[in-house]
């Protein structure tokens, strides 16, 4: 077991650590800076361009290996999407395909992500599911679940707000992130529709993905992008009503390490959309947690919804948990769950986490320490303990 310091424990001195990445992301290199700070030598770096070049790679069965993301690289998003511009939207059930058959090219290692866990993660339909299943506060969705409704296009997405009540959701591309291709739609009196998004429509009806949000006001276009976005599938969930900090919409990303809540952080917008590339800012979490505790409600309960959602997915180390928080802050539904959810450069743990002092990266070194150390040579009795196949 790691030290309070995130330094390797004598026990622990043999471990070693590979990554499946981007050797030239910023997450590739924070975690290797972790490992390293854990007195370990650097993790062995396979290239996900080698991976879906060569069909594959092995680990030896004392490596501890780490999937991280393939994004942010214009030749593997190639590989895995096709020909194109990286900045289109197009092409994500492609993506997905694609990377859950790399997925299964990985052999041996014992594994501190699972594939079958990544294939529902990176599938909208199929993980709101599994949480709604888990008794887990979501959004309502008529697209996930028994008896789920196919979303051909727009004409399928206003009947749904018809027939579900819906005049307010979020509609997601299923195999989508950062994101990628979400649209916020809203729509009013007199047949008025419309929609906050960071898609950008080219002339030629080509959609790319754009830093700025911008809003759409004439159904026409809106129906456009819809239609562009659904051959690759669509998701829809209840736009709910969030808290807010400062007149700013607010939400929480919460980072679960081994089970447990270790990190967290306030988004705020002006726009329904949150993420801090998209002009985003961090809010106040002292504030939020006082928010929780003068409605009269519990933030260890607020955190619990996060842990309950990752604990759908046990064969996974870490996962980043949106947490929507309702407009009096006693009530909070789970928006996302992100398998790669952990990029909070020099954000440290949350007080009682057992992360104090470390930043994402150093606490799921810690914790697959634990759970992996040497002195298991038949496996660690956590349900993470399962060798790669």
């Amino acid at each position: 077991m790691g030290s309070s310091d995130g330094r390797a424990s004598t026990s622990a001195a043999g471990a070693r650590f590979a990554v499946v990445g981007n050797p030239e992301n910023r997450r590739v290199t924070l975690f290797a800076d972790a490992v390293r700070a854990a007195g370990l030598p650097g993790p062995r770096l396979v290239a996900w361009q080698d991976v879906l070049r060569d069909g594959g790679a092995g680990f030896g069965a004392g490596e501890i290996v780490r999937i991280d993301s393939p994004g942010e690289n214009a030749e593997v998003d190639r590989l895995l999407r096709g020909e194109g511009e990286p900045t289109r939207v197009a092409g994500s059930a492609r993506w997905y395909a694609g990377f859950v058959t790399a997925l299964g090219t990985l052999r041996g290692g014992l594994r501190l992500d699972d594939p079958d866990d990544l294939a529902v993660l990176f599938d909208k339909r199929r993980c709101h599911a599994v949480l709604d299943a888990a008794g887990v506060p979501v959004p309502a969705s008529p697209t996930s679940g028994p008896g789920a409704a196919p979303v051909h296009g727009w004409d399928d997405v206003r009947a749904l707000m018809r027939e579900h009540r819906m005049p307010r959701l979020f509609v997601k591309p299923a195999h989508g992130s950062s994101a990628s291709g979400v649209l916020a739609v809203e729509s009013a009196g007199g047949g008025r529709i419309r929609a906050t998004t960071s898609v950008e429509r080219a002339a030629d009806g080509a959609l790319h993905n754009s830093l700025k949000v911008r809003r759409y006001d004439r159904e026409p276009e809106i129906a456009a992008i819809v239609d562009a976005l659904a051959p690759d599938g669509l998701h829809l969930e209840r736009w709910l009503p969030k808290a807010a900090q400062q007149g700013r919409a607010a939400d929480l990303r919460v980072v679960v390490v081994g089970g447990r809540a270790t990190h967290a952080v306030v988004r705020t917008s002006r726009s329904p959309l949150t993420n801090l590339h998209l002009g985003g800012s961090r809010g106040d979490l002292d504030a939020a947690r006082q928010a929780v505790e003068a409605a009269g409600a519990r933030w260890s309960d607020v955190l619990g919804v996060c842990e309950r959602a990752a604990a759908c997915f046990p064969r996974t180390l870490c996962v980043g948990v949106d947490l929507l928080p309702a407009v009096d802050w006693r009530r909070a539904a789970v928006g996302e769950v992100n398998a790669f959810g952990d990029l909070l450069p020099r954000l440290t743990g949350l007080p009682g986490s057992g992360a104090e002092g470390l930043d994402t990266y150093a606490a799921q070194v810690r914790a697959a320490l634990h759970h992996f150390a040497p002195q298991y040579p038949e496996g660690t009795p956590h349900a993470l303990a399962r060798p790669g196949r």
